[in-house]
C-alpha cells in the first residue's frame, strides 16, 4: 500500500523522480540555523539561548540516533518537525515549522525500506541531523 501512494505521487508530479538523492546538508545546516538552534544551540546540544526560559529544556538533537538503538529515527524527527507528532514545549506545542519547510517534493527511505513522502527542504534538514549524530 505505501509502495503505491509513492507511485501515485511520482505520477501526479507531487514528489520528482530522484528527489530522494537531491538532499543537501548544507542547505539543512542553513535551515537548522534559521529554524532550530535558538532553542536547540547552535551544535544542537540543546543549549540554545531560548532554553533557559522553557519550561521542559530543548532535546539534545546530537542524541536521536543513540536514543533510538543507534539508528537516526527519520519519520520520528520529520513529523515532529513538520507538527503531525507534536512535542510540548514551554506551555504548548513545540513550534510547527512544516508550513516554512513546504516546496518541491522529495522521498526518503525510513530505514526499514517504507517511503517517506516529505519536501526536499525537510529532507535537507534531516540530512543535517543525521550528520550531527554522536
Amino acid at each position: 500500500m505505501r509502495m503505491f501512494a509513492v507511485i501515485m505521487a511520482l505520477a501526479a508530479g507531487l514528489v520528482a523522480p530522484g528527489a530522494a538523492v537531491a538532499q543537501d546538508a548544507d542547505a539543512g545546516r542553513a535551515l537548522y540555523r534559521a529554524y532550530c538552534a535558538t532553542c536547540h544551540g547552535m551544535e544542537g546540544r540543546g543549549d540554545g539561548p531560548m532554553g533557559d526560559i522553557l519550561v521542559i529544556a530543548p532535546s539534545d538533537l546530537t542524541r536521536l540516533a543513540a536514543n533510538n538503538g543507534g539508528t537516526f529515527p527519520r519519520m520520528r524527527a520529520i513529523l515532529t518537525v513538520d507538527g503531525r507528532d507534536p512535542v510540548l514545549g514551554h506551555t504548548g506545542a513545540m513550534p510547527i515549522f512544516g508550513p516554512m519547510l513546504e516546496g518541491e517534493g522529495a522521498v526518503l527511505d525510513a530505514y526499514d525500506g517504507t517511503p517517506i513522502l516529505t519536501t526536499r527542504r525537510m529532507a535537507d534538514l534531516v540530512l543535517w541531523l543525521e550528520r550531527i549524530q554522536r
